[in-house]
C-alpha cells in the first residue's frame, strides 16, 4: 500500500469542515448581496472560488482514490468535493435568476 498523505483519523474532517463553514458564510452573503442586486461581479467571483476549490476536491479525492489511499483520505477529500460541486453548481444558476429579477424590479420601478 502507498504511504498516506496525510491522518484521515486526525485530519479527515477538515475539508469537509472548512468548505461547510466557508460556504454557509459565502452564502448568507451572497444571499443578501444578490437578493438586492449588488456586487454582481464580487459575488459571482467569489461563487466561481467556492466552485472552483470544490472541484479540487473532488479531483484529488478521485486520485487519492486510483493511489489507493486509504478510506479516511479519500472519503474526507471526495466527499466535499462531491457535495460542493453539486451544491455550487446548481446554485449558481440561483444566484444569477437573482441578479435577473433585481435588474427586472430595476428597470420597472425607473418606467415608472
Amino acid at each position: 500500500m502507498i504511504e498516506p498523505w496525510f491522518d484521515g483519523s486526525l485530519y479527515g474532517w477538515i475539508p469537509g469542515t472548512v468548505l461547510g463553514v466557508v460556504g454557509g458564510l459565502t452564502g448568507g452573503l451572497i444571499g443578501t448581496l444578490a437578493s438586492r442586486g449588488r456586487a454582481r461581479r464580487f459575488v459571482l467571483s467569489l461563487w466561481g472560488l467556492m466552485l472552483s476549490s470544490s472541484l479540487v476536491q473532488l479531483i484529488v479525492g478521485l486520485y487519492a482514490l486510483y493511489c489507493g489511499q486509504p478510506y479516511s483520505i479519500w472519503y474526507a477529500l471526495l466527499l466535499p468535493g462531491v457535495l460542493g460541486t453539486v451544491i455550487f453548481g446548481l446554485n449558481l444558476l440561483v444566484i444569477l435568476k437573482l441578479y435577473r429579477e433585481a435588474e427586472e424590479r430595476r428597470l420597472i420601478a425607473r418606467d415608472l
